[in-house]
C-alpha cells in the first residue's frame, strides 16, 4: 500500500512508522489516522513496530483544519465521526498490536498525539519533548482514548491534572511519573529507541504477544480471571518453538536465538 501521510520502512522484523507532516509537527488529519491504521493491518511477519515523527515533533494533535466527512471543527457532529471513523480505530490498532510497539517522541505529544504515543508499550522521549492535553481551553474533552490511558498509568489525581489544567508535562515528569518508560537526551533518542525496538523484535514473539494481552486483561479484570489467562498464555508459549531454545540455551549457557514461532 502506498502512503501520503506517514513513510513506513520495514528492516527485516521491524517495521517503523514515521508520522510525515513535520510543516504541521505532524497535526494528524483523519487520512494519516486511517494510514496508521493500514499500516498495522499490513504488518506481516514484523515482530515489532517503531513510532514516530518526522521534523521536530512527534504529533501535535488531530489537524483542526482538515475539511471533509471526517473534520473535526463542525458543527454537525464532526468530532464524534471523526473520533468513531478514523481515530479510534487507529488507537484500537496500535492498542491491540499482535507485537511490541515503541514510540519515540521526538518533541510536542499533544491531543490524539498524546494518545498515539502512550498506546505504545514503551514510550521514550526526548528531553524536550512533552505531552498536553490541552482540550480544556477550547471547551473539549481529551479523546482517543487518552482518558483511559492516563488515569491507568498515572492515577486519577495526576489524570485529572493533566486534563482539567492543561498543562504540559515534559519528558523528565512523565518518566517520574510513570507515565513513559524513559527520558533521554534528544540526540540519543532514535538510537535508543531503535537499540530497543530492534531487542524486541527479535525476542520471543509469542510470549511477548502473551504478555500484552494479559497486561491488558490485569488492568480491568480480577486477579483470578487474570491468574486463569496466564496459565493458558503459558500453554500456548511453553509449546512454541521459542520456549524450546529458550531452555536449551539456558542449559548451554548461551543467548538465545529466538525466530518468533
Amino acid at each position: 500500500m502506498s502512503y501520503e501521510t506517514i513513510i513506513v520502512e520495514k528492516d527485516g522484523p521491524l517495521t517503523t512508522i514515521t508520522l510525515d507532516r513535520p510543516d504541521r509537527l505532524n497535526a494528524m488529519p483523519p487520512q494519516m489516522a486511517d494510514e496508521i491504521g493500514a499500516a498495522f493491518y499490513e504488518l506481516g511477519d514484523s515482530r515489532a513496530v517503531l513510532i514516530t515523527g518526522a521534523g521536530k515533533g512527534f504529533c501535535s494533535g488531530a489537524d483542526l483544519s482538515a475539511r471533509g466527512e471526517g473534520s473535526v471543527l463542525d458543527n454537525k457532529g464532526g468530532s464524534h465521526r471523526a473520533l468513531q471513523n478514523h481515530y479510534n480505530p487507529a488507537i484500537s490498532m496500535v492498542l491491540r498490536a499482535p507485537v511490541p510497539v515503541i514510540c519515540a517522541v521526538n518533541g510536542p505529544a499533544a491531543g490524539i498525539g498524546c494518545s498515539l504515543a502512550l498506546a505504545g508499550d514503551f514510550v521514550l522521549a526526548g528531553k524536550s519533548a512533552y505531552f498536553l492535553q490541552a482540550f480544556v481551553n477550547i471547551g473539549l474533552v481529551p479523546d482517543g482514548g487518552s482518558t483511559w490511558l492516563l488515569a491507568r498509568a498515572i492515577g486519577r489525581a495526576r489524570a485529572t491534572r493533566m486534563m482539567m489544567l492543561g498543562e504540559k508535562i515534559g519528558a523528565q515528569q512523565a518518566e517520574d511519573w510513570g507515565l513513559i518508560h524513559k527520558a533521554v537526551d534528544d540526540e540519543a533518542l532514535m538510537g535508543e529507541a531503535r537499540a530497543l525496538a530492534e531487542k524486541l523484535s527479535n525476542g520471543p514473539t509469542l510470549a511477548l504477544r502473551t504478555m500484552k494481552r494479559n497486561i491488558s486483561a490485569a488492568l480491568d479484570g480480577t486477579v483470578n480471571e487474570v491468574m486463569l489467562a496466564e496459565a493458558e498464555g503459558q500453554r500456548v508459549a511453553g509449546a512454541s518453538q521459542d520456549a524450546m531454545e529458550g531452555g536449551m540455551a539456558f542449559l548451554q549457557k548461551r543467548k538465545p536465538a529466538f525466530k518468533g514461532e
